[in-house]
Order: C-alpha cells, then structure tokens, then sequence
C-alpha cells in the first residue's frame, strides 16, 4: 500500500486529536468543564470573521494601485509584517472582548490556559477537517480522466496539483500536524498574556499580546517564504525554528502563573463529647434520692 494513503489521513487526524488531548487534560487537572475551551474556539472563528474580508479588502489594494508596492527588496518583509500585525490585532482583541465580556468567570490561570487551548485547537481542528477532505477528494478522483471534471484551462495546473499530493516525501505530508502541535502553545501562551489585561487591569499587556503575535507570524512567513523556494528541506527548517519558539511559549505560560484558587469547604463544628456534655448535678446520697433512683418493676 501507499505509504502516503496513511501519512495524509494521519496528519489530519493528529490536527483533530491534539487539541481534544490538550483539552481533556486541562480540564481533568483543573477540575473544570469545557464551556471555557469551547468559548475559545468560538472566539478564534469570530475573529476570523473579521480577520479574513479584511486581509483580503487590505492587500487587494496593493493590487489595484491604490496602496504603491515596496520594492523589491523590500516587498517580502513588508507583507510578512502586515499579515503578522493583522493577525495580532484581530485574534488578541477577540480574545481581550472574550475574556470582557463573555468569559466573566475565566480569571485563573488555569482557565486562562483553556481558553487559549480552544481557541488553538479550533484553528487545528478546522485546518485538520479540510485536510481530511481534501485526502478523500483526491482519493476518489486518482486515477480518473481529471477532462471529466474541470475546464480545458485548468486541466493542467489539476494534473500537477494531484500529481504533487501523491508523489510527496511521506515526512512532509506530516507537517501540518507538528505545525498545529508547535502551535496551541502559542495560543495558550498569547491568552494568558491577554488574561493579565483583566488580572491586573494593564491595557499594555493586550499591545504586548498583540506585538508577540506579530512577531512570530511574520517571523515565520518571512522565514517560510524565503526558505521554501530555495531549498528542498525548507519545511522542516521552518517547522524546527517554530517548534524552538515553544520553549519561548513555555517560559511564559509559567513565568505568568499564579496559584489557583483553592476551593473553600466548610469546616464542621466538632462533635460534642456525650461525656463531657452531660453537666452532672451532684445528688445528695440521702435515703429518699436513693429510693427514687432504684428501677422499680
């Protein structure tokens, strides 16, 4: 059998899977339900509601004419900065207007973690179910006349796109699903960021979520653009340097850390002692207390 029949269905489902395991493991080690997770997921499909007609109202001024072009030399790092920052400015005030005004009771840290881990793993598991699809869709169509199927002026851009997917390096058809792993930390990393916003009622810590979030996107564009065209091993290149960044995701997830609230059981009074409580009255050993002690029959 194709090795590639089971790398490309594998990947999407690791897109799927990653992100339910993170999700059943926060909530069994906080002791917390899923509305939280789900609120985040939520939150990263609004954001693209905006994010995505914006980029492409933004950019496609840049080819109408409207905006000039940088040069050249320039022209990689400019778009890799906007896309960042447009990223950042969506997705982080989603998340501030989630913590504000939807997710009142999400003030831990732990909770904080939930929410970025749904808001990642929505990203994963949508990004894994047009994965999926996109196999079985060219499981199906391998092998038929492509004529049959789409106009004479794409059939051979069709016939290089199925023949690429099918004749992939087996460890490439992986990368989506290490490039979603590397991922969720970084969007757990960026909402606890955001949750200091609310901790500590600093609006400076939402510029920094936001000015983080630019940074790595475009760090990585930049770096993925310039490495894929060059070289061969470009994709592992990009996908190593992402997976450093983790480090760096850690390093903030517990450097912001604050201890969870304990939960307040209420203390029950102490049983009183049945000796102690009984106050014994001295009775005068007389003939008549005596006889009325005696048990009669």
């Amino acid at each position: 059998m194709n090795i590639l029949y089971l790398t490309h269905s594998l990947n999407g489902l690791l897109m799927l899977a990653f992100p339910i395991l993170i999700g059943i493991f926060l909530t069994r080690r906080f002791h917390l339900g899923w509305r939280i997770w789900w609120i985040g997921g939520a939150t990263f499909v609004l954001s693209q509601v905006g994010h995505i007609p914006f980029n492409a109202w933004f950019f496609g001024l840049f080819n109408k004419g409207v905006l000039a072009l940088p040069s050249p030399a320039w022209e990689l790092p400019v778009f890799a900065l906007l896309g960042g920052l447009s990223a950042g400015v969506f997705e982080e005030c989603a998340r501030y207007a989630a913590y504000r005004w939807w997710a009142k009771d999400a003030r831990t840290w732990g909770k904080g973690l939930l929410m970025g881990a749904g808001h990642g793993g929505m990203e994963a598991i949508l990004l894994g179910a047009i994965v999926l699809y996109t196999f079985f869709y060219m499981l199906a169509i391998r092998g038929t006349d492509l004529s049959t199927l789409v106009p004479a002026e794409q059939l051979t851009l069709a016939q290089q796109q199925v023949s690429a997917y099918w004749s992939a390096s087996w460890g490439l058809t992986l990368m989506g699903a290490v490039e979603r792993a590397f991922t969720i930390p970084f969007h757990i990393a960026c909402s606890v960021i955001v949750l200091q916003v609310i901790q500590r009622k600093q609006m400076r810590w939402l510029l920094l979520a936001i000015a983080y979030h630019t940074f790595l996107n475009a760090s990585i564009a930049f770096l993925a653009w310039s490495l894929l065209q060059a070289y061969p091993w470009g994709s592992y290149a990009v996908e190593s340097l992402l997976g450093l960044t983790v480090l760096l995701d850690l390093f903030i997830i517990f450097k912001l850390r604050t201890p969870e609230p304990e939960e307040a059981f209420e203390t029950p009074s102490p049983l009183p002692d049945p000796v102690t409580a009984l106050s014994l009255s001295e009775i005068p050993e007389t003939p008549e207390s005596l006889d009325n002690t005696r048990y009669n029959t």
